[in-house]
């Protein structure tokens, strides 16, 4: 009898627990792991404001449009990769994609950097959005990349042809002697010399370069009407110091350059040495949309007066590539699907009308001609031409 007794009770037990277990479970199998997100960018070193726009970008995002789309909480792991080592970002995208189970890389300030990570997503399936890095081959180093920056070429050419067509005849190019300054350089000489200019002499100065004062003696010895300059985001204010030092614009000479040059983050330290230099890009912190006014007053609410910059479009254009992406799938993160949900993507930027290039995976946008101005006691890039729904056009 005792033993019926344990028998009858083993059997309630048992039964009690199963129903608990099956009640648990529609709960277990629904319940969407989160979407991690490895964001790889310079927050230290010589590049770590292009890291610092980024990382404040993303929060913005996620502080306006919530950490969760169609059912998945967007998780970021951010890692500083220092800017400089290929190595580095390589052995942080592996562990990322490895040991962290990221389903997405993002981030990648410059071209060596992404270039590195490139095999990672590949091996990975992983889609790996380039939010910086501008050389115009990266996402043909890995099917699963996708840009939501820029790339140089597609911010060169239009200024090429723009000072052909107002009179500029002969012109001398600096850029710094890697993959975007290189881009620059053949892009610049290719259409502005197509449209019936001359360039006088073409000089690369090393990536990471404090003295530019031996190239810009070299510019004025040349006598050219204007000198094209592109170095990457943070080495601008230093160029347009020694160019003023060097009495280039003192001696008649004009400078053009890419946006980059006058980065917006920058322009307070650039100051009065900016005025009239006329520059392409395809951002300004004074783009007069609503949208980005609005982004504006948030970013630098958020940031203690720190201006956006074009980085900072980069990344913020990038989460809302991943989130509408995720939405198309109904929150499947596999990497061919996202992949394929991005292709052709198209929406309202705070940069103004952009597109992912469905063949390509890169970005369509406006290329605004801008020239440096004081407004209301800062100085800023006014946009005054631009040329629409522009694609990369290559080297």
């Amino acid at each position: 009898m005792p033993n019926q007794v344990n028998d009858m009770r083993r059997k309630v037990l048992l039964g009690g627990a199963a129903t608990l277990t099956a009640g648990l479970l529609p709960t277990v199998a629904f319940a969407a792991e989160p979407l991690k997100v490895g964001l790889i960018v310079p927050m230290s070193g010589p590049f770590a404001s292009t890291g610092k726009q980024i990382d404040a970008a993303v929060k913005l995002y996620q502080q306006k449009f919530g950490e969760t789309v169609a059912g998945r909480q967007v998780e970021i792991i951010l890692k500083d990769d220092g800017g400089l080592s290929p190595d580095v970002t390589k052995r942080l995208a592996q562990e990322l994609v490895s040991r962290d189970k990221v389903q997405v890389l993002a981030g990648f300030g410059l071209t060596p950097l992404a270039f590195a990570a490139a095999p990672v997503a590949t091996q990975g399936k992983v889609p790996m959005i380039v939010m910086a890095a501008a050389t115009s081959i990266i996402p043909q180093r890995s099917p699963y990349i996708v840009r939501s920056g820029f790339t140089v070429p597609q911010i060169t050419a239009p200024l090429a042809e723009w000072a052909a067509r107002n009179k500029i005849r002969n012109v001398v190019t600096f850029v710094s002697d890697y993959g975007p300054g290189i881009d620059a350089e053949k892009v610049f000489v290719k259409r502005f010399t197509e449209a019936g200019g001359k360039v006088v002499e073409t000089l690369r100065a090393p990536l990471r370069n404090p003295d530019y004062a031996p190239f810009l003696q070299r510019v004025k010895d040349a006598k050219p009407e204007a000198l094209f300059v592109f170095v990457p985001s943070g080495e601008g204010a230093a160029v347009l110091k020694q160019f003023t030092e060097r009495g280039l614009a003192a001696a008649g000479i004009r400078l053009i350059c890419t946006g980059d040059v006058l980065d917006d983050d920058l322009m307070a330290s650039i100051g009065a040495a900016a005025t009239g230099v006329v520059s392409s890009h395809h951002y300004s912190a004074a783009h007069p949309s609503p949208e980005n006014k609005e982004y504006v007053t948030n970013f630098s609410k958020m940031n203690k007066g720190m201006r956006p910059n074009f980085h900072s479009v980069g990344g913020y254009d990038g989460m809302h590539l991943l989130y509408q992406a995720l939405k198309k799938t109904g929150g499947d993160s596999d990497g061919d699907k996202l992949l394929a949900a991005m292709k052709g993507m198209a929406w309202t930027s705070v940069r103004g009308p952009v597109s992912i290039d469905a063949e390509t995976r890169d970005m369509v946008q406006n290329v605004y001609i801008r020239k440096a101005e004081m407004v209301n006691g800062g100085m800023y890039n006014i946009e005054f031409d631009k040329v629409e729904h522009f694609k990369d056009p290559g080297v």
